[in-house]
Formats: C-alpha cells, sequence, structure tokens
C-alpha cells in the first residue's frame, strides 16, 4: 500500500512495540490503521539507533518465558493465545537464554517490520506528529521518549504535569513476605483523614541508633547504576530526590525526612511511662500500593542503588529480612502520564475519549507489557468499530490485572511504572505458598480461554 494513502480507520502514533503490536491486532480485525513513525522522517530519539519498526532499545531479553510460576512469563502464554505479533517476531527471532526468552534485535524488528509492511490494512508513513488529532480514533503509544511538541499537546490534553524527568522509583514488597511481628500499622498521628498528607495506614518498622548509622553507611557505599549518555542532563524530579542523595546531605537529613520515628509509638518498645510504645529512632515506612492490599510501597525509598545492593541492604531492615520484591527501586528518564487519574478503563483518554494511549507512555514498565497494552488496545479499539460491547478482560490474567493497575487499580497519587507480577492478581487466600504462582497461571489460563470463547472479540472474523 502507498505510503502516501491517507484513508484509514484508525491513527496510531508511534512504531514501538505497542504501536506495532496495536497495529496488528486492528489489522487483523479488518481495520484500516495508519501507523505514524517519526524515526525515518528526519527525526530520532536520543536512544534509538535505527528506524525500524519495534526497536529494542536496551536488554534484548523479553525476561521469564516459564508461562507456570512466573507473571511474565503467563503473559508471553495470553498475548501468544492472542495471535500477538511480538511474540510470533520473537519465536523467529530466538536466541538461547535458558529459561528466558532473548531474541536477536535486528532480526526482531525486521521480522515485526516485514509483517506490518506487508499487510494490506496498515499503511506506514515516516512522520513526525507534532499534536494530538482533534477527531478521529486514535492509539498514542510514543513511549517514554516522546517528542517535546507532542508531549506538550498531551499535557495540554490532559490538564496534568508532564512527568519528563529522572524518575526514581521506590521498591514494592509483597505484603506477605513482610515480617509483621516486627512491624506494626499505624498512621503519624493516627492521622486517617482524606485531606491528611499522612492518610491511611502505614507499615512501620523501626530501627535503633545502631541499625539506623548502619543503614546510612550501606546507602553511602552501595553500589549506584551508572547514567545513560542520553540521560546525563536530565534533571532530578523535586519529589523524587533519590534517598541515597539525600543521605550524603548528612547522617541525619533521612531521621527528619522520610525515616523520620515522631508521632508513631512502637508497641514492641513500652515503658511504664510511655505506655502506647515510645517513638523509634528511625522508621522505614511502607504505604499500601494497590487496593487488594497485596503491594506495599516503601515510602520515600526510591533509589538509584544497583539492585544487588538494594536487596542485600533493605532486607537489614527490621521486619524486612524476607523481603520479596514486587519491584526494585530504579532510575531513569521517563514521560508517562498519570492513567489511574487521565484514562478510562478502556485506555480512552477522559478529556477526549477519541484518543487511547498505549506502551510505556501508560505507566507499564518492560517491553513484553508495553506490547500487551498495546495488543489490548487495538482490540478495544476494533471492538469500538465494529459496534461491540467490550467485555471487561479477567482481573484473574495477567492481561486483565497489568490492564486494571495502569487504568484505576493503582492509587493515583503515588503512580508509578510497573512490571507484571502476581501482587496485581486478585489473592489465593485457599491455596498454599508453595504452589500459589501454578495456582495463579492455572486460573488465569483457564480465565482467558473462556472469555475468548465467550466474547469473541479475540477472533475477529
Amino acid at each position: 500500500m502507498s505510503a502516501n494513502a491517507t484513508i484509514h480507520d484508525v491513527h496510531i502514533i508511534g512504531g514501538g512495540l505497542a504501536g506495532s503490536e496495536a497495529a496488528w491486532q486492528l489489522a487483523r480485525a479488518g481495520v484500516k490503521v495508519r501507523l505514524s513513525e517519526m524515526r525515518g522522517s528526519g527525526s530520532m530519539t536520543a536512544a534509538h539507533q535505527t528506524d525500524g519498526l519495534a526497536e529494542l532499545v536496551c536488554s534484548n531479553s523479553f525476561r521469564s518465558d516459564d508461562d507456570t510460576k512466573n507473571a511474565v512469563g503467563l503473559l508471553h502464554h495470553e498475548m501468544r493465545m492472542l495471535d500477538s505479533i511480538v511474540m510470533r517476531a520473537g519465536e523467529v527471532a530466538r536466541v538461547p537464554a535458558g529459561s528466558a526468552m532473548a531474541v536477536d534485535r535486528d532480526v526482531f524488528s525486521a521480522e515485526v517490520q516485514k509483517a506490518l509492511s506487508e499487510h494490506p490494512n496498515i499503511t506506514i508513513v515516516r512522520e513526525r506528529v507534532d499534536t494530538l488529532p482533534t477527531a478521529g480514533l486514535t492509539i498514542v503509544a510514543t513511549g517514554p521518549l516522546t517528542a517535546e511538541a507532542l508531549a506538550a499537546s498531551i499535557v495540554s490534553a490532559t490538564g496534568a504535569e508532564r512527568l519528563a524527568f529522572f524518575d526514581a522509583i521506590a521498591p514494592i514488597v509483597h505484603h506477605e513476605s513482610i515480617d509483621m511481628s516486627k512491624c506494626w500499622i499505624q498512621s503519624r498521628w493516627n492521622k486517617r483523614t482524606e485531606a491528611s498528607n499522612e492518610g491511611g495506614d502505614y507499615i512501620n518498622c523501626p530501627m535503633t541508633k545502631e541499625q539506623y548509622l548502619a543503614f546510612h553507611r550501606g546507602l553511602i557505599e552501595g553500589e549506584k547504576t551508572e547514567f545513560k549518555e542520553w540521560e546525563k542532563n536530565t534533571p532530578y524530579f523535586d519529589g523524587c530526590m533519590p534517598i541515597e542523595v539525600m543521605a550524603e546531605r548528612g547522617v541525619d537529613t533521612l531521621r527528619y525526612g522520610p525515616m523520620k520515628g515522631v508521632g508513631l509509638d512502637n508497641p514492641f518498645d513500652t515503658t511504664p511511662e510511655f505506655p502506647q510504645g515510645r517513638w523509634p529512632y528511625a522508621v522505614v515506612q511502607l504505604r499500601q500500593d494497590n487496593k487488594l492490599g497485596t503491594l506495599w510501597n516503601m515510602v520515600g525509598f526510591q533509589t538509584k542503588l544497583k539492585y544487588g545492593a538494594q536487596i542485600e541492604l533493605f532486607r537489614t531492615i527490621p521486619g524486612l529480612e524476607n523481603a520479596e520484591f514486587a519491584r526494585l527501586g530504579g532510575l531513569h528518564r521517563n514521560t508517562f502520564l498519570n492513567s489511574p487519574e487521565v484514562l478510562d478503563r478502556q485506555l480512552r483518554l477522559k478529556a477526549a475519549p477519541h484518543i487511547r494511549f498505549a506502551g510505556q507512555v501508560t505507566g507499564c514498565e518492560g517491553y513484553v507489557e508495553s506490547a500487551a497494552i498495546g495488543l489490548v488496545a487495538g482490540l478495544m479499539t476494533a471492538a469500538e468499530l465494529a459496534g461491540r460491547t467490550w467485555h471487561p478482560l479477567p482481573s484473574t490474567t495477567a492481561l486483565g490485572a497489568l490492564l486494571g493497575h495502569i487504568t484505576g487499580d493503582a492509587e493515583a497519587e503515588t503512580f508509578q511504572p510497573m512490571n507484571v507480577n502476581f501482587g496485581l492478581f486478585p489473592p489465593l487466600h485457599d491455596v498454599g505458598k508453595k504452589v500459589r504462582k501454578e495456582a495463579y497461571t492455572a486460573r488465569a489460563k483457564a480465565d482467558l480461554a473462556r472469555w475468548i470463547s465467550e466474547t469473541r472479540e479475540a477472533v475477529p472474523a
């Protein structure tokens, strides 16, 4: 099809993994797609090296392919059930990586581009789009390096602050791995009103002076990540200062910041004078991160420590000795929406519902997750064009759990990019811990198969 063709049903902006996947799902549903990609038009991002569609910028790994015990492996399985082009191309480009799925990045990109360019329903146009379309069904899948002009247009449409800065992400802990015999639940000064900045309950992990000083030393001495060349001039966001940067400002800085113990009564340290418990020398607070209560965020612990150093140091915190992390801290330049606030349950912009967002710009993290949200955006848009009612994906599936987190189940106030993990799934209380992961995946596979059979949303004619 000619690159100059303009007749289309849906305009997709961005030819990364999410945009490519959305285009594939729409095209196989009989929808005419215009796929705009600025690379190849004379414009480039600071991170990409080629103009190939679905270029992998960093790692060549799609992580675990184990669909019986691993959440991302389950996501692979579900995407294959829905004829994902990313999974198709990944199999062609696959290289040895044990139980993980890794690909030859050049072969992978070429396979995706070949499939899309040969499809009669897809027109690939090398052009930079600077403003959001005012009409017509659109999917924006421009990723974390959205160009300045388009990003400004998105800000104008959402009315929300653009999140483009060094995004220092705090770790998230699985609740079931916290030792509550050493921690307690309390809000500072027992404040629980919605208007309070301290509203809601927190899990509090107390530290003695000796424990705090050792922890502070570990923050200063721990191995840190290096900046990529294109990240070096991006400033920190004031509200996301890495904890080790704060620690470098003085030994007591954290005790008067995110680790202050005032207003918290440690029930494990009572005296006749303080029968409710004394204030700890320092404290690490965890805040509930999802509605299910299965994930808890380490408040103020955004960090650029390397992953190994994080696990070693954070497991010295009382109550977190055996902590399992749904996400470790990180630091990178990122642009993403506060999706729980600005998108509806079908990824549509509340202020302009003809526009959907997909991929990392929605606040998912990882190649596969980005492609998965692109896949779902494509299916939703195809259903809308066909006049079919969209039946929500089961929350018990990897696709449904990830989508739910992005579109409303996460707390908007603390929303940060997230990989798929079992902490996003509705919990299974009647299954033993040793077989819980297998139970999650078995339930998900059965529920997605039933959804496909009953709705046929994913099997267009």
